[in-house]
C-alpha cells in the first residue's frame, strides 16, 4: 500500500491512503489519524488500512472512486513529518572511494566490514515539493538522493536477517548538505551537525510488496533519477553496488540500542562504478550528488569544475518502476535564501 501525509496546518498532517497510480487519495481518518500510529501498532492497523487500499484502487479501476479526491503532492508533508530518529549511512562504498582518492585519502579498512553513519536531525523535515531555505550560497549547498526505510521496533542485538524484518514502509530522500561547512565540523571529530539541514521525503512511503521483485536481500533494486535544473544528471541503480543493506545498517544501530518504531534509516548517496571505455574511465549513470562529480573532475582533471548549487536552482528526484510509473512521487524542490 502507499501512504502519505498531508497538509492541515498541524505539526504532523493528516495521513492519507493513496492510490498505486498516486492519482487518488482517501483520508484513513476513523482508522488512523496521523503515520506514527500505524507505526505504533502496525499489525492490527496496517490491515484496516490495506483495506482501504485495496477498495481504493477498485474504485479507481471502474471509475467510482467515492469519497476519493486528487492526490497533490504539493500538499503532502514527509510521509512522517517527524520522527523519533533518523540515521542516515553511506551504504555505498563507490561514493566513499571517490571522495577518498579525489583528496588522496585511502579508504580505512573497516568501512568495508562496517557502514559509516550519522545521526540527522529528525524533528523537522520537508514536504517533498517544499523549498529548501539556505543562509548563503556560499555553504556549498547540494542535494544527495537516497533510499530510505521506516522502521517498526527492533530489538537490541538483532542480526542484519532479524533487523531487515523490523522494515515497514520505503521511501526516497534528498539528504541536503552543506558541503562547504563539512570540513571544520569534522576537524573537530565530532561529526556533521550545522551541515546537514532538513531532509525531504518523497510523497509517499509505500509497504515492501508494493514494489516486488525489486525489493530483495534489503536492497532495492530500481533506479533513482536526478534532475538538477531540468537537466538529467543520475540514473543510477539503488540496488546492485550497495555495499550494505537495510538489515545490515538497522542492525549497525541495534548493536548497543532499541530501534523504536517511527525511525528512519537512510542508504547515504546512491553510487555507481565507472565502466572502462577505449582505456578510459566513464561514469555512465552519472552522479547522486555534486560532492561526487567534484571528485570525478578532480581524479580525471585534477580539479573539480562543477559549481555547487546556486538559490533559484531546482532539484528533481523520482524512482520508476519496471512499468515506468513513479512509484513514490517526486521530490520536486527549488533551493531558496534565507533572507
Amino acid at each position: 500500500m502507499k501512504l502519505a501525509t498531508l497538509k492541515d496546518g498541524s505539526r504532523d498532517g493528516a495521513l492519507v491512503v493513496v492510490s498505486r497510480d498516486l492519482s487518488t487519495a482517501h483520508y484513513a481518518t476513523g482508522i488512523a489519524a496521523k503515520m506514527q500510529q500505524v507505526l505504533d501498532d502496525w499489525n492490527f492497523i496496517s490491515p484496516q488500512l490495506q483495506d482501504l487500499y485495496d477498495t481504493l484502487n477498485q474504485a479507481r479501476d471502474q471509475g467510482k472512486a467515492r469519497h476519493a479526491f486528487p492526490f497533490d503532492p504539493k500538499q503532502c508533508m514527509a510521509p512522517l513529518p517527524r520522527a523519533y530518529q533518523w540515521a542516515d549511512g553511506s551504504a555505498y562504498i563507490n561514493h566513499v572511494e571517490l571522495v577518498r582518492m579525489a583528496r588522496n585519502s585511502e579508504v580505512p579498512a573497516n568501512y568495508y566490514t562496517e557502514p559509516l553513519m550519522y545521526q540527522g536531525g529528525s524533528d523537522d523535515f520537508l514536504g517533498p515539493c517544499d523549498d529548501s531555505i539556505v543562509p548563503s550560497e556560499d555553504f556549498g549547498i547540494d542535494f544527495e538522493a537516497e533510499v530510505a526505510v521506516i522502521t517498526g521496533d527492533v530489538k537490541m542485538g538483532s542480526t542484519p536477517a532479524q533487523a531487515l524484518e523490523g522494515v515497514r514502509l520505503l521511501m526516497i530522500a534528498n539528504d541536503w548538505s552543506l558541503r562547504n561547512l563539512i570540513p571544520d565540523e569534522l576537524a573537530k571529530s565530532f561529526g556533521f551537525f550545522q551541515s546537514k539541514p532538513a531532509t525531504a521525503f518523497s510523497p509517499v512511503a509505500v509497504t515492501p510488496d508494493e514494489v516486488g521483485e525489486a525489493w530483495s536481500g534489503g536492497k532495492l533494486g530500481l533506479t533513482i533519477q536526478s534532475q538538477w535544473n531540468g537537466r538529467t544528471v543520475g540514473m543510477c541503480d539503488a540496488g546492485q553496488e550497495m555495499t550494505f543493506h537495510f538489515g545490515q545498517l538497522i542492525a549497525h544501530i541495534c548493536k548497543t540500542r532499541n530501534v523504536r518504531a517511527g525511525s528512519i534509516v537512510g542508504s547515504g548517496t546512491v553510487s555507481n562504478r565507472a565502466i572502462e571505455k577505449d582505456g578510459k574511465k566513464e561514469w555512465v549513470k552519472g552522479y547522486s550528488c555534486i560532492a561526487e562529480k567534484r571528485a570525478i573532475e578532480t581524479i580525471l582533471d585534477g580539479k573539480p569544475s562543477t559549481a555547487y548549487m546556486k538559490f533559484g536552482d531546482t532539484i528533481r528526484i523520482e524512482m520508476k518502476g519496471k512499468d515506468g510509473q513513479s512509484v513514490f512521487g517526486a521530490i520536486d524542490q527549488k533551493v531558496v535564501s534565507l533572507a
